[in-house]
């Protein structure tokens, strides 16, 4: 496995915010567009309460869910998956950083 060198952008928000997941990263996105969770609820095409446990970290989504979420709003699904297998891992205390690469 490679790793990549985070970008200077990442490494400066990260030391503001601490580190990116994908619940903050879906929170920053809503937030950014100013719109509410039930609008960004439908949007993703999941229930208000549901979206609401997952910005709130009580719940945790699938590789698969991630990847549909990223589609649905334009952005990078190796990054949301990345993101969401990043913070399974994190969840068993595993000191491991996760890549992911698209398959040509």
């Amino acid at each position: 496995m490679t790793t990549k060198k985070k970008s200077e952008a990442t490494k400066f928000l990260e030391k503001i915010a601490g580190e990116l997941t994908l619940s903050s990263l879906l929170t920053a996105i809503r937030q950014s567009e100013e719109i509410s969770q039930v609008e960004f609820a439908k949007l993703l095409g999941v229930s208000r309460q549901y979206l609401c446990d997952i910005e709130h970290d009580r719940r945790a989504i699938s590789p698969k869910a991630a990847a549909a979420f990223a589609k649905k709003l334009r952005y990078s699904p190796q990054q949301f998956v990345r993101l969401c297998l990043q913070d399974l891992v994190n969840r068993d205390g595993l000191k491991l950083k996760i890549d992911v690469q698209d398959v040509a």
